[in-house]
Formats: C-alpha cells, sequence, structure tokens
C-alpha cells in the first residue's frame, strides 16, 4: 500500500507572497489528519529571512500534541535544526541536502559533502528525542544550475555510510523535469542497490508529469509519496521549479483505502478555500473534475466548489 504525505504547509507555501497565520496553518494541520491524509509536513527550519511564509514553524510544532506530531514532518538541513525542532516537540525530521553541489550552496549554504558529514549527528539527534529521521536527496534527476544529474551520483549518496539511521530515503524531482523511465530506472536502481529502507518520492508538476511520475515511482517501488494541495509550491532556490503534484490529483488517482468519495470532498473544499485565501491558483485537475455537473458520478461534489 502506498502512502501519501501532504507537503502544503512547507513546499506548498515556500513561494505565496502572502502568509498563512499559524493558527490557519494548525487549523489546516489538524483538517488534513481528521480526513484521513496519513501524514503532513509542516513546516522548515530554514532561516526566517530566506524563507519568510515558514518562519513560524517552531510555532506551528508547538500548537500541536503528540499525537498530532507523531504524523507530521520537519524540513531540516543541520543537526541544530533537528534539536530545536526536537526541543519545540517534533519526532519526525526530513534531512535534506542535494544531490547537486550547486544547488546544495544555493539551498542550505554548503557542499554536499559537508550536509554529509553532519548527517550522523542529526541522526543522533533524532535518536536522542526518540525521533525518526529521512535521508532526503533534493535535484535527484536534474540541477537548474548544472543540468542532468547522473543516477551513480544519487546512489553514491543512498550509499554513504554516514546516512545510516535513515529510516528512509526520499528522491526529489526538484524541478519536475523527470520522465517516467527515468523515475522508473532511479527508483529501481536505489531500492536494488543500496541499503533497505522505505522509498519516498517528491514530484513537481513543472512539465505535466506529476502524476506519471508518482505513478512509475510507486511501480518501481516507493511506498510513500508526497503532494501539496492545489498543486501548490516551488523551491525558491531552484530557478525553474513551480509546483508540487496535486495531493487531490494524486488521491484521485490512487484511491488508497482510507479515501472515500466523503473524504476527498473533504480535501477539495479544504484546499479550494485555502488558496483562495492566499491568492493563488488551483492547479488540481482532480479539484476541477469534482465540480463537473455529472453527479451520478459518486466523486463528484455536486456543488461549485473555488478552482481558481
Amino acid at each position: 500500500m502506498t502512502d501519501l504525505r501532504d507537503v502544503t504547509l512547507r513546499d506548498g507555501l515556500q513561494l505565496t507572497g502572502k502568509p498563512l497565520p499559524t493558527a490557519r496553518k494548525v487549523a489546516v494541520v489538524r483538517e488534513l489528519l481528521a480526513a484521513g491524509v496519513p501524514s503532513v509536513e509542516i513546516g522548515s527550519m530554514a532561516r526566517p529571512d530566506l524563507v519568510p511564509p515558514l518562519a513560524d514553524t517552531l510555532d506551528v510544532i508547538r500548537a500541536l500534541d503528540p499525537d498530532e506530531l507523531a504524523r507530521c514532518w520537519v524540513w531540516v538541513a543541520t543537526p541544530r535544526h533537528v534539536e530545536r525542532a526536537a526541543e519545540a516537540g517534533a519526532v519526525n525530521f526530513q534531512y535534506c541536502l542535494s544531490a547537486s553541489d550547486a544547488h546544495n550552496k544555493a539551498n542550505i549554504g554548503r557542499s554536499t559533502e559537508d550536509s554529509l558529514a553532519a548527517m550522523p549527528r542529526a541522526v543522533a539527534a533524532a535518536s536522542a528525542a526518540g525521533g525518526r529521521i529521512q535521508l532526503c536527496i533534493a535535484t535527484s534527476f536534474t540541477c537548474p544550475f548544472e543540468g542532468a544529474v547522473p543516477e551513480e551520483r544519487v546512489l553514491a549518496i543512498a550509499r554513504d555510510a554516514r546516512a545510516e539511521g535513515a529510516g528512509d530515503i526520499v528522491l526529489c524531482d526538484t524541478l519536475g523535469q523527470a520522465v517516467p523511465a527515468q523515475v522508473t530506472s532511479l527508483v529501481a536502481r536505489v531500492a536494488a542497490e543500496t541499503p533497505p529502507r522505505r522509498i519516498v518520492y517528491h514530484g513537481h508538476d513543472t512539465w505535466g508529469l506529476g502524476v506519471a511520475n508518482t505513478l512509475a515511482a510507486i511501480a518501481a517501488g516507493a511506498s510513500e509519496v508526497d503532494g501539496a494541495l492545489g498543486g501548490l509550491g516551488g523551491c525558491p532556490f531552484a530557478p525553474g521549479a513551480s509546483g508540487n503534484a496535486s495531493t487531490e490529483d494524486l488521491l484521485f488517482a490512487l484511491r488508497p483505502s482510507w479515501l472515500t468519495p466523503s473524504s476527498f470532498a473533504r480535501i477539495v473544499r479544504l484546499s479550494g478555500a485555502l488558496l483562495d485565501e492566499l491568492g493563488e491558483p488551483n492547479r488540481s485537475r482532480a479539484a476541477q473534475g469534482a465540480r463537473t455537473s455529472a453527479t451520478a458520478f459518486p466523486w463528484a461534489l455536486g456543488e461549485e466548489v473555488s478552482c481558481r
């Protein structure tokens, strides 16, 4: 079975021009969890001056209870990030670095090697907090500065002994430039040629292949995938990156066992309201499809839904 993690409140908000109040973020987390979404990424420990929409991440963590935090993830890039998030109550950490040095320096301010060298301390900090940590490899397919990223580069990072302790590995199509054959190849090789761990696929929809690439990743061995409401998102340090694969589109395609027409409608309504608040377009085709007048179809909402 494939799990879905909603990343609206981290990756989704990174490029928004309008801030979302902390209380609203907490309400979105609770609404997603109540609708059945297995896990949610709730923020980032990146410098607040560099990513202002995520400056209140510690406040979001503190507002959630332990049961909620057990299903929530926080983006980190240093051991100190892990420690600070853990002090606030976080227990799940996504330790991110880039396959390409140029993007790692733009995104995190250091080389990929430096990020790898620091990872054992991040693993230790997560363990001390009784938490879990993932190894997240951004630019696993292409880099905005260096171009195509060789599979061997990603495999070398995945095999690196300094990443031991990470229970999951996240493979990111940061720019949304990969095609299904590339995704199939890399995910299959990571599954076959690196230490056994759960594989997570994080795809963007820049070139319209977010859902197709995600399905390819699942077929090749990924057991969790990321999406954002309405296809919101992008990376401020990766020119050309646009929105994530849409949570609604992925759910409609995957039909996980917990998803019902009622819970799908709940998520579509949440997405429409949130994107209206932010003044952002809704890129989800499934959310648009839910407005169909063919109300005999059980997945139709049977009402007008805001799809900007």
